[in-house]
């Protein structure tokens, strides 16, 4: 059922100026209307004017499916291992076995990590490894078991579905069976990671294709299937073009519809500088995304999946603090966890830090306007912080201008 938002009253938030094209297509979008896949390439083809306009779109109907909240979650991420030898060319995370650098946590020091960030005030753990030659299918479940021994309320985000499908592969089960087994001992969801674009064109570019679309298609539907849900990703700005975003994006709505077992969709930024995709073809390879690309991305997808994926969240990781807080004013309306760890980015040569404290997030959600939200994994409210009208702490939106949004995000 569509929810119509075109109002007389946000409908006039798109400009008199802008052309007509966009302007059906964003009336469409403000009526509940899909967007499809042609039209989600005009608008990341828009500049100027137009490209304001999507952005203020996306704005309004975040805050008619949302409110006119920001959220984070207090998280500690714990990579076990860095050693895999599946060769991605994106990633400079991944050392051999016997590399200087190399390492392998076993479960108690994992425990540990989840303990000391349950006492940190944790909700969640979100533990993520390498591909190692030596893990067998039991690390997989000791692991959970560790922990929920250990810390029995946190909530284990944990495994992606290349992590899965390696943990079939050496279980010798069905995902099905496998999640199956990882859930009763407490698993509790998923990270959609490992999906870059979910194009085989692509695919085969930044990994060879050892993940396959249709295999990572089939281990999120296999968790959604079994009741562990997952978040989704993209990971752009390398040697993709929008016709492949805007597919992504579709084929995320499509599993949507059938499953619902997505809680979020997390535009992940390419980090360029330590990879072996980007200093070895610096002529055909981009160096992550632009400013104007990331704004696009949050606010077409927001469009794009209205109605089916309702969290979209922006990285502080990729992004940083500042840029991620200015996304939720153009659709995004979580700016995801505070981490206290993170290598993979660090390690490809992501410059903003390991972590933010909780009161930084508060602080830069008051920033956008928006009141604060404390959430679990699964976007229950934990702790409410509502903003207070007459809070300016640097200036940022209090209200909805247009010519105020296009300074701060710096949209030309």
């Amino acid at each position: 059922m569509k929810t119509p938002y075109l109002t007389p009253k946000n409908n006039d938030l798109i400009a008199s100026n802008v052309s007509h094209s966009i302007r059906s297509i964003l009336e469409d979008s403000l009526l509940g209307n899909e967007l499809s896949v042609e039209n989600a390439c005009v608008l990341f083809d828009t500049q100027g004017v137009d490209a304001q306009a999507v952005l203020d779109v996306a704005n309004q109907v975040r805050k008619d499916r949302v409110g006119d909240t920001g959220s984070f979650v207090i998280t500690r991420n714990i990579n076990f291992t860095n050693v895999c030898y599946m060769g991605c060319r994106f990633c400079n995370f991944a050392k051999e076995k016997g590399d200087q650098d190399a390492e392998f946590l076993n479960v108690e020091q994992v425990a540990d990590r989840a303990e000391e960030a349950w006492n940190r005030g944790a909700t969640e753990v979100c533990i993520q490894g390498g591909l190692h030659p030596d893990i067998d299918a039991n690390y997989y479940r000791d692991l959970i078991v560790a922990v929920k021994k250990r810390v029995p309320e946190i909530h284990i985000h944990a495994f992606s579905p290349f992590e899965i499908w390696y943990g079939c592969k050496k279980a010798r089960l069905e995902p099905e069976v496998f999640l199956s087994e990882l859930k009763a001992l407490g698993l509790g969801s998923m990270p959609g990671t490992a999906a870059e674009i979910l194009d085989t064109e692509i695919r085969k570019q930044l990994t060879k294709n050892k993940l396959t679309t249709e295999e990572w298609v089939r281990i999120v539907k296999a968790a959604h299937s079994v009741g562990v849900p997952t978040t989704s990703t993209i990971m752009y700005g390398h040697v993709d073009q929008p016709v492949h975003w805007a597919k992504h994006l579709e084929l995320l709505r499509d599993i949507q519809k059938e499953t619902g077992g997505f809680t979020e969709f997390v535009p992940l930024g390419f980090i360029h500088y330590e990879t072996r995709l980007f200093n070895d073809n610096p002529d055909k390879v981009r160096p992550g995304p632009t400013r104007d690309e990331h704004f696009k991305m949050h606010a077409i997808a927001r469009l794009m999946l209205q109605g089916h994926i309702d969290n979209i969240q922006a990285s502080w990781v990729k992004m940083g603090p500042e840029v991620a807080t200015q996304m939720l004013l153009s659709g995004a309306n979580d700016l995801g966890g505070t981490l206290m760890n993170e290598s993979i980015s660090r390690a490809a040569g992501a410059t903003h830090g390991q972590e933010v404290f909780p009161e930084d997030m508060v602080s830069n959600i008051h920033r956008a306007g928006l009141n604060a939200i404390q959430r679990n994994t699964r976007y229950g409210t934990v702790q409410d912080y509502p903003f207070l009208s007459d809070q300016n702490a640097e200036g940022m939106v209090l209200n909805a201008n247009a010519d105020r949004l296009i300074s701060i995000r710096g949209v030309a």
